[in-house]
């Protein structure tokens, strides 16, 4: 890892792509800022994904339904790929807007560093996969998505960027209408596929054995998705597990306890040495460039 990282998102992807393809099941920790980006690659982890639960969180400090722009969101794709070298799998929402938005919005992403978008087929305002009053758009418009976001991972011809495609459908229209999805999102050029907010093991069985593909189950510590071993997953037939919320959920319980803590005029023993969190945010890479230009 360097201070400035030169991969784009074709070598990214390409990355992502031979781990999958490497790896009976790869787990994603969730990131939603470069800080937290850096502490996964930090960790040995191959590879990431970030929520826009946690963006919209930690960004605006507002829930995620809806609220949070393109712009803002790429620009935090772009922060995190400029100091990671692992590939992540980005949130891209509903692509914000029609088909020619989503084209932009996969354009975007790949022009920021990301190795892979997730576009999904709920209306506006879109809402977390797990809490109430969602609801999905019709085939038609979820399809036009999926293929605009498939057209748009291409560039002169060569995939540069790997597209995942998410159905909410299970909430309001059940698992055979979210199973009948997939498989057409996947027929129209899907890399990934991801059917939100499965409820039993039964269901994750069933999904598995009637689309063929790459599947993401999501992991949510008190979510609607039963939280199984992780081995017990890959057994099932899952490529991707992510835990999208957890390193954020892990550092509002530590933060809400420091100022606790700070409150009750107490210092904190659950910090990080001064030491090791320079070398976390980048001061000796930075010393590193300095000494360089020294004369």
């Amino acid at each position: 890892m360097t201070l400035f990282n030169p991969l784009n998102s074709k070598k990214r992807s390409q990355q992502l792509k031979q781990l999958l393809d490497s790896e009976k099941l790869v787990t994603l920790p969730g990131c939603y800022d470069a800080l937290s980006a850096k502490l996964i690659e930090k960790a040995g982890i191959k590879a990431g994904f970030m929520s826009g639960f946690c963006v919209s969180s930690t960004r605006l400090g507002m829930p995620d339904t809806g609220l949070i722009s393109y712009t803002e969101m790429q620009d935090q794709v772009r922060n995190i790929c400029n100091i990671t070298s692992i590939p992540i799998l980005f949130d891209g929402d509903t692509g914000w807007g029609n088909a020619g938005n989503v084209y932009r919005t996969v354009r975007g992403y790949a022009d920021a560093g990301a190795a892979a978008i997730m576009i999904e087929d709920q209306k506006w305002p879109k809402k977390c996969g797990h809490t109430k009053g969602k609801d999905v758009v019709e085939l038609d418009e979820a399809k036009a998505r999926i293929k605009a976001a498939a057209d748009a991972s291409k560039l002169n011809g060569e995939k540069d960027i790997l597209i995942m495609a998410r159905t909410d459908a299970i909430a309001t229209r059940g698992l055979k209408d979210a199973i009948d999805r997939m498989n057409t999102f996947r027929e129209l050029g899907a890399d990934l596929l991801f059917i939100e907010a499965i409820k039993s093991k039964e269901d994750m069985k069933t999904v598995i054995k009637e689309v063929p593909g790459y599947h993401m189950v999501n992991l949510i510590e008190d979510g609607e998705t039963p939280l199984l071993e992780i081995n017990e997953l890959e057994d099932i037939g899952f490529k991707i597990a992510v835990l999208p919320l957890t390193l954020m959920s892990a550092t509002v319980k530590t933060m809400k306890e420091s100022l606790e803590n700070i409150k009750n005029r107490k210092y904190n023993t659950n910090v990080s040495k001064f030491e090791d969190l320079r070398d976390v945010v980048g001061f000796n890479d930075y010393y590193k460039i300095e000494d360089s230009y020294k004369s």
